[in-house]
């Protein structure tokens, strides 16, 4: 009897590991998920300081390759993605169609990525609430805010998309607004007199610093674009993805891309790039950020308010989406055998739940690490964390160009594909490059100082061996070997 019962309950184990997850994204869900993913505190706050490092127009320039990049990313993961829709896509692409060892690199890399993410927006939420609380400990927020996005995160995926609709709703609405308003101010109709383009030709205007400076910038426009690959994370959850996954990602791109452009020309317009408070990118700071000074010349007297409600919605949905991204890439992990097998649990709702436990208790493991010792280990996370956006993209792209190689090798028609990307090869090359460019130029001026400053080297480059030792550690001990082309595995099965 005890056998039985013992037989039973090893069944009743692994019925629960053997779920799946359901698809109950919806392309709304879809949309919002990765503009409510990239749109944030990278365009909210950190928009002034890289105007005024660039200037107006470098900003510009710096925001469009950006964007040229995250097209060329996003077409080859949606071209994958639609053809071979699966949940935490992106180790998954890469195990089977270049190396297991990449693979597994890059699963473990995103993971961490995510679960360091959390961290950082629960340290971001409490500094932000103390403007309306300062006597409150910061410590309650952020425990009440991780509540808030485990319990969207546990309860079912629907919620979590629901969520994501809603707090990018807020944050496309306020740009939309600021746009209107701003070019209302550049033409003379709000707040004053026409400003004309006195802002954008004077001095150093518009390129400040030239290329070098555009090249500085772009590191951290391209940050801010980071959060639109969670819809191929999503894949495996959303309606009919052959169709909305493509979808979705075309429509992301030109929004995204329109939305940052037309708000940094308002603000180039607007406020000089020479203006000293655009040097703060603090979170603390909501007083000069520079669509809270917009809105004040406008006579909006409520607009840091107003601007600190937008960039707390901006924290959340961020620690919200990385929660999702953490637990569906580990979750894919232990299904491929690269992560105990405990966290491929699912529950009856569809939720890798251990997974996301798992996700939850790390963040805010990483999260206390900011109130001891001066945060020194906290700050040594977030920069290991640095480079795990652009790593990330640089599997997509590498995938991609062996993915089509494959496909083609195999003798498969391109007229199969449910969306075949546009530039193949140039775009996954193109895009490979520039992540290669952004990786090591995360901080290359330590290189060039009077000495070499070799402290700056190691935090900001941290996450490059951290990276490579996974890789070399997974080929060593399972013996992996670049996939041949013509044993790629192009089943949808996860």
């Amino acid at each position: 009897m005890e056998n039985t019962a013992q037989t039973s309950q090893t069944g009743d184990q692994t019925a629960a590991d053997e779920k799946q997850l359901e698809r109950k994204l919806k392309p709304r869900h879809l949309s919002m998920i990765a503009i409510g993913g990239t749109i944030g505190t990278g365009l909210f706050l950190a928009s002034g300081s890289i105007i005024h490092t660039a200037g107006p127009g470098g900003a510009v320039a710096a925001y469009i390759i950006a964007g040229i990049m995250v097209y060329f990313l996003m077409t080859s993961l949606a071209e994958m993605a639609a053809l071979i829709p699966i949940t935490g896509s992106f180790s998954t692409y890469t195990s089977r169609f270049v190396d297991p060892a990449l693979g597994f690199a890059v699963g473990w890399n995103y993971w961490y990525n995510n679960a360091i993410v959390v961290a950082l927006e629960l340290a971001a939420s409490s500094l932000i609430m103390k403007y309306w609380l300062p006597s409150v400990p910061g410590i309650i927020w952020s425990a009440l805010f991780l509540a808030l996005i485990f319990g969207l995160n546990i309860l079912s995926v629907k919620g979590y998309g629901e969520s994501e609709f809603w707090f990018a709703i807020i944050k496309v609405l306020t740009i939309i607004i600021f746009i209107a308003v701003g070019l209302l101010m550049i033409v003379g109709i709000m707040g004053g007199d026409a400003v004309g383009f006195e802002n954008i030709t004077k001095g150093e205007a518009p390129f400040k610093g030239g290329f070098l400076s555009i090249i500085s910038v772009f590191m951290v426009v391209g940050f801010a674009f980071q959060g639109t690959e969670l819809v191929g994370i999503a894949a495996g959850e959303s309606e009919n993805p052959r169709k909305n996954i493509p979808k979705a990602i075309k429509q992301i791109f030109w929004r995204l891309l329109l939305f940052y452009v037309l708000a940094i020309i308002v603000i180039g317009f607007l406020i000089s790039y020479n203006d000293p408070r655009l040097l703060s990118s603090d979170i603390e700071d909501i007083a000069v950020s520079p669509f809270t000074l917009v809105f004040q010349n406008a006579g909006l007297a409520i607009a840091a308010s107003v601007m600190n409600v937008v960039i707390l919605t901006s924290v959340l949905s961020a620690g919200n989406s990385a929660m999702y991204g953490a637990s569906r890439v580990l979750w894919v992990l232990a299904k491929e055998g690269k992560a105990p097998s405990f966290l491929k649990k699912v529950n009856s709702g569809g939720i890798p739940v251990n997974a996301v436990y798992f996700s939850t208790i790390v963040g805010m493991a990483a999260f206390l690490t900011s109130l001891f010792g001066e945060g020194t280990i906290y700050t040594w996370l977030l920069n290991a964390a640095g480079l795990s956006g652009f790593l990330s993209w640089l599997g997509i792209s590498i995938t991609h160009y062996r993915f089509r190689k494959a496909y083609i090798a195999q003798g498969r028609d391109l007229k199969d594909l449910p969306y075949v990307s546009k530039w193949y090869p140039f775009g996954p090359i193109l895009a490979t490059l520039l992540c290669v460019t952004a990786i090591l130029g995360q901080n290359y001026s330590a290189f060039f100082g009077p000495e070499i400053d070799w402290y700056g080297i190691l935090i900001s480059y941290i996450g490059l061996p951290l990276f490579f030792l996974a890789f070399l550690g997974y080929k060593i001990v399972k013996r992996t070997k670049m996939t041949p082309l013509q044993e790629a595995d192009f089943s949808k099965v996860e």
